[in-house]
């Protein structure tokens, strides 16, 4: 009976979850907000409460996790890594100051407490690289000069997760400075240690993990993820890192191979995750952080696009393509549930998950308008400032000008005649020729 159940829970979630994204795809937004807004009915003080499914939901949430920064990890190399690192880090300086201040700040004015402002600064952060890249795909602006300067900076965010997530994971654990310590030279030497590997030795192992057959491939890209996220996370380093690292390290036909291959499981998992954040926090506890989370949302996405302003214009892109940077940048996702999820599991602040939920929500449903509309919006206040600097032309009556000229005692404009007006362009758009 208690496997019936479960089956017929999980059943409903994963089929709610299909038709929601259907939804969404029918609209061409994200599908997240609406993953949250499920997980909030399904959970406490939701319309309809889990029973006994939420453990394995617990389970699905964890792996969503670990796929989610797999994916991410076979979206680069590690020469492509070294790289961005050599050439934006000062982006990414720029990115982190600008973000992260905005939500420590409003931990301490709320007063959660320095560990809580940690945490509230990584969530204001982190952009959402899934939904990011989505929304440019969608726009067709991959290929756009801009597109790299947006990638380099996702890049470095994801790279300097392997540094976050083991400090906030001894913050909330509580540990002190020793054990702290040893957590983040564990992680920076597990991410050295791959990042070495995997330039030296990144052919045999893709070599090593490829496979002709799906199958195969699957079962050991995906049984080799799990295996190292869970060494991490026994070496109290995040899961989630332990697999991007593992991502950074395949490459060529074994990351192609195993990207399609795990795009659908992903997908699957990710969607099970946003549904189990949401289940873990009440409706009710929404509304009084509303407003908080309002302000937080219109800061960081003002932050988000001088980022990309400020980054695009020190690579030499266009005005039009700094503002299509920086709009491109502001939607929050994936990592800032991430790391909130972490705060929530510990307990340090009952507020800061519907904060982060609300703040997400916000910002994943403008994320794809300010990348849409940044440019075409920038652009119109531009030449509104720039007629109300010079000042618009007064109207004037059609007659003034003859009358000027006669009073000045210069020959009056004649029309032009008809045949030298009707010019039009031929199909081929070469010669005018006259009507």
């Amino acid at each position: 009976m208690h496997s019936a159940v479960l089956l017929i829970e999980f059943g409903a979630i994963i089929l709610a979850l299909g038709l929601l994204g259907r939804f969404a795809g029918r609209f061409q937004f994200s599908p997240i907000p609406l993953y949250l807004l499920a997980g909030l009915a399904f959970g406490t003080g939701g319309i309809l409460p889990l029973g006994t499914s939420e453990e394995f939901v617990a389970i699905g949430a964890e792996i969503g996790v670990i796929l989610l920064l797999l994916m991410l990890g076979l979206e680069y190399t590690a020469s492509d890594l070294v790289s961005n690192l050599k050439t934006q880090y000062p982006a990414g300086i720029v990115d982190c100051a600008l973000n992260a201040l905005p939500g420590a700040a409003a931990a301490l004015l709320m007063g959660w407490g320095p560990v809580a402002a940690v945490v509230l600064a990584g969530v204001t952060w982190i952009s959402s690289s899934g939904v990011i890249a989505k929304v440019l795909g969608d726009l067709g602006r991959l290929g756009n000069r801009e597109t790299p300067v947006i990638l380099s900076i996702l890049v470095l965010e994801d790279l300097a997760m392997a540094v976050y997530l083991p400090i906030i994971t001894a913050l909330l654990a509580g540990v002190g400075w020793a054990a702290g310590s040893l957590t983040l030279a564990i992680a920076l030497g597990a991410a050295g240690a791959v990042l070495f590997v995997a330039v030296r030795y990144g052919r045999l192992i893709s070599r090593f993990v490829s496979s002709d057959d799906p199958e195969k491939l699957l079962l050991v890209v995906l049984g080799l993820t799990i295996l190292v996220a869970g060494i991490a996370q026994q070496l109290q380093v995040s899961a989630a890192v332990g697999a991007f690292l593992v991502g950074i390290a395949l490459s060529g036909e074994a990351a192609e191979g195993a990207h399609s291959l795990l795009a659908p499981l992903r997908d699957l998992f990710a969607a099970v995750f946003f549904v189990f954040f949401g289940l873990h926090t009440d409706p009710a506890s929404i509304p009084p952080v509303l407003l908080p989370a309002l302000a937080l949302a219109a800061v960081t996405a003002c932050t988000k696009v001088a980022t990309g302003y400020w980054a695009a214009r020190r690579a030499g892109i266009s005005v039009k393509g700094r503002w299509r940077a920086g709009g491109a940048l502001v939607a929050r996702g994936e990592f800032s549930i991430v790391i909130a999820g972490l705060a929530v599991t510990s307990g340090i602040e009952p507020r800061l998950g519907p904060l982060a939920t609300a703040y997400v929500l916000i910002l994943v449903v403008a994320g794809p308008l300010t990348a849409r509309y940044a440019e075409p919006v920038a652009a119109l206040v531009g030449r509104m400032s720039r007629r109300r600097d010079v000042g618009e032309p007064e109207a004037r009556d059609p007659k003034a000008p003859a009358a000027e000229a006669r009073a000045a005692g210069e020959p009056e404009a004649q029309p032009l005649e008809p045949s030298l007006t009707s010019k039009v362009i031929d199909s081929d758009g070469t010669q005018p020729r006259e009507s």
